[in-house]
């Protein structure tokens, strides 16, 4: 009798598995994707107006709410005053002049905390009811974890930059370090890929269980001659990415005003070695002059230089390479909008550089970045396989 019932329940249990997550799913992490891409563009602001040390304490409910009264202000801004960005370099500033970099490090942060919270609470009702798989929530539960991780990885950037340390090093700027801002960039990178894949199978899930996914598409992918195009779309995701990661170096050194003219740096096409290899970037117990790599602002923008005309070159290698291709629609349509995005982000990169970083260019370079990125997941899930 027990062994009946409890097979009763096993059945009933297997019969209220979700097979198939419903669309509203995917349109929210659809939602919660851009709300990163827009964050990703409000810190790349942040980070020009130089407004990211503005607010020096982390009040997760209290610091919603900015400060009202004229008191208020002046509180803050004395805090301000205590850390070495007010000290070293705007000790000209007045209080009108704070309001406007603490209102974008606040925005900043309020969009982060508006992005937790549209990840979070939709998510407890969709698994309460049952609207997801368990595939889907697994997915969802690293999305919700690493969005809880960038929370703090955005507070030990700030920290970086808040150290009194900085008052003892002769000519020391006061900034974040550039370890942590990229850091910061990647697990944003991160957020935004899971979503846009998890959402992206759950839309051609549905059409699949439906039944109205193309099979003539579908054949087409699952062709063997697409097999090396598919590899080459993955290794050209793997270089956008970290071509995207060494702008965040870039950015945190403030690299890009280095070497201001385009294709060359200086008098060269590669600045001088001593300046690419420099000892004073060793430090005690290192083996070699590969702190160079990171840390060196010359280097580091020669770097992004040349990972970014790698990236071109790879990408125009592999729209030139689709054109002999039987791809369907919706890949030519991504591999179309990648090679746009790539010429697109080289022309902005360039305009940054030799206009010398202007707060518009950068923000819309740093945009730029994302946009190709996303043009290659759309890319790739474009070609994956489908088993109808």
């Amino acid at each position: 009798m027990a062994h009946c019932i409890g097979g009763s329940a096993a059945a009933a249990t297997a019969a209220k598995e979700v097979k198939v997550t419903k669309p509203i799913v995917a349109y929210w992490l659809y939602f919660n994707a851009a709300m990163v891409y827009a964050i990703v563009v409000v810190g790349g602001l942040t980070r020009l107006t130089e407004s990211g040390l503005s607010i020096v304490e982390w009040n997760v409910i209290s610091g919603m709410k900015a400060p009202r009264s004229e008191q208020e202000w002046r509180d803050e801004f004395e805090k301000y005053k205590q850390f070495p960005e007010y000290k070293l370099l705007n000790r000209h500033m007045e209080l009108e002049d704070f309001k406007g970099i603490f209102y974008w490090e606040w925005g900043h942060r309020n969009i982060g905390r508006f992005i937790g919270m549209s990840i979070i609470l939709p998510a407890i009702y969709f698994a309460k009811r049952g609207y997801m798989t368990r595939t889907v929530k697994k997915q969802v539960l690293f999305i919700a974890s690493v969005m809880g991780f960038q929370g703090f990885m955005g507070w030990y950037m700030v920290k970086s930059g808040l150290n009194e340390a900085l008052m003892k090093e002769v000519g020391a700027v006061p900034r974040v370090s550039q370890y942590r801002l990229t850091a910061h960039l990647c697990t944003a990178f991160v957020i935004y890929a899971a979503a846009i894949f998890s959402a992206a199978d759950i839309v051609r899930a549905n059409k699949i269980a439906s039944g109205v996914y193309p099979k003539e598409v579908a054949s087409m992918l699952n062709s063997p001659i697409l097999n090396r195009f598919r590899k080459y779309t993955h290794t050209l995701g793997g270089l956008i990415f970290i071509t995207a990661l060494s702008g965040g170096l870039v950015a945190g050194l403030d690299a890009g005003l280095i070497y201001t003219e385009y294709p060359k740096m200086g008098e060269g096409y590669i600045p001088p070695k001593d300046e690419l290899w420099n000892s004073h970037y060793v430090k005690d117990g290192d083996k070699g002059k590969w702190r160079n790599l990171l840390e060196n602002p010359t280097t580091v923008q020669f770097d992004h230089r040349t990972l970014a005309e790698f990236t071109a070159v790879a990408t125009a290698a592999l729209w030139g390479y689709s054109r002999r291709l039987p791809l369907p629609k919706n890949a030519k349509n991504a591999v179309n909008t990648m090679m746009l995005a790539a010429a697109a982000q080289v022309t902005l990169g360039i305009c940054t550089l030799i206009y010398m970083v202007p707060i518009s260019l950068g923000a819309a370079h740093q945009a730029g970045a994302l946009a190709l990125l996303t043009s290659n997941f759309w890319l790739i899930h474009a070609l994956r396989k489908v088993r109808l």
